[in-house]
């Protein structure tokens, strides 16, 4: 594990809010012991709330690689991954994380995705936003097609 990579993601992180006045995150993909993607925090920038760290370095490292696996790639984030990008992660199939801060630290400074945590906890009629499940049988006419599809490509 090499420290200057984990430098990098800090220094996009504190550059970010320098001189873009974005968020204090920032995140490098490394494959072979090169870095082949970096992001920083855009959520206000882009006005998508999804464009953190480390889905931005996640989007440029698949299209740079032209694939959608990440197998065998590192990710250094200046902070402990949010829910959604940590199953971002692990749907990407990268092989390590390595971050700064903790989501404990991020929390503090206003940026506290616990509540995320607490409501995949909850029944769904319980959460916040509610769930309700509809049209279960047609729905599933994809999935049986996905099923029968000789060709599909896994994920």
């Amino acid at each position: 594990m090499d420290q200057s990579f984990m430098a990098r993601a800090i220094e996009l992180s504190l550059e970010n809010i320098r001189r873009r006045n974005g968020g204090p995150f920032g995140a490098v993909i490394v494959k072979d012991g090169t870095i082949i993607a970096e992001g920083v925090n855009s959520v206000t920038a882009k006005n998508d709330p999804t464009a953190h760290a480390e889905i931005v370095a996640i989007r440029e490292a698949c299209s740079k690689l032209d694939t959608f696996s990440l197998t065998n790639c590192e990710i250094f984030t200046s902070c402990e991954p949010c829910p959604m990008c940590l199953g971002a992660i692990y749907w990407a199939h990268i092989s390590c994380i390595y971050f700064g801060n903790a989501a404990a630290d991020a929390s503090k400074i206003g940026f506290d995705d616990s509540f995320i945590y607490l409501e995949f906890a909850q029944p769904l009629p319980a959460r916040k936003i509610p769930m309700i499940q509809i049209m279960h049988d047609e729905a599933l006419t994809a999935f049986r097609a996905w099923q029968q599809k000789p060709d599909k490509i896994l994920y």
